[in-house]
């Protein structure tokens, strides 16, 4: 009886979310002020936020120095760009990149911060999440860039070699 009822309940719980999930959430046609400034800037919760450099379990750590995730979402920093470590065209673009990498980290573990979209594009077309990174009303982009560890971006990747 006892095992019936928790099969029972397990089966009943597995429905609700699948129409949950299935069911279609209608789009507001326009959004209010309030609803449009809460999805254009998402507040971290930096202090409780541990950031490390990426392995394989991608839910709050940084890949390079423009792109990390934050809670599962792939985020890229709109203002900059950085050297690639991934695949980069020369050994003095892979050691900018690293050394970018690793100051990113430092300064997304500082503190709280605020994620903010600039402009209507809000992914780019590897589904990562474009948004500006600022604490205390400056761009950790622009901090980045300050050091010597990034360039404002143009629209355009420019070699680092």
């Amino acid at each position: 009886m006892l095992l019936g009822l928790g099969l029972f309940s397990i089966l009943a719980a597995a429905g609700a979310l699948t129409i949950t999930w299935l069911s279609p959430v209608a789009e507001p046609a326009a959004l209010t002020l309030e609803a449009a400034a809460e999805r254009a800037t998402l507040v971290s919760a930096g202090a409780s936020a541990q950031f490390s450099i990426c392995g394989s379990f991608r839910r709050t750590c940084v890949v390079d120095g423009d792109t990390f995730w934050l809670d599962g979402v792939k985020i890229r920093i709109a203002d900059i760009d950085t050297p690639e470590i991934g695949q980069p065209q020369c050994d003095r673009e892979y050691q900018l990149g690293m050394k970018a990498t690793y100051r990113l980290v430092e300064l997304l573990n500082a503190g709280p911060f605020e994620l903010r979209m600039i402009g209507e594009r809000d992914e780019d077309r590897f589904g990562r999440k474009l948004r500006v990174v600022i604490r205390a009303g400056r761009s950790l982009g622009d901090q980045l860039v300050s050091e010597g560890l990034a360039r404002t971006w143009s629209g355009r990747r420019e070699p680092w070699c």
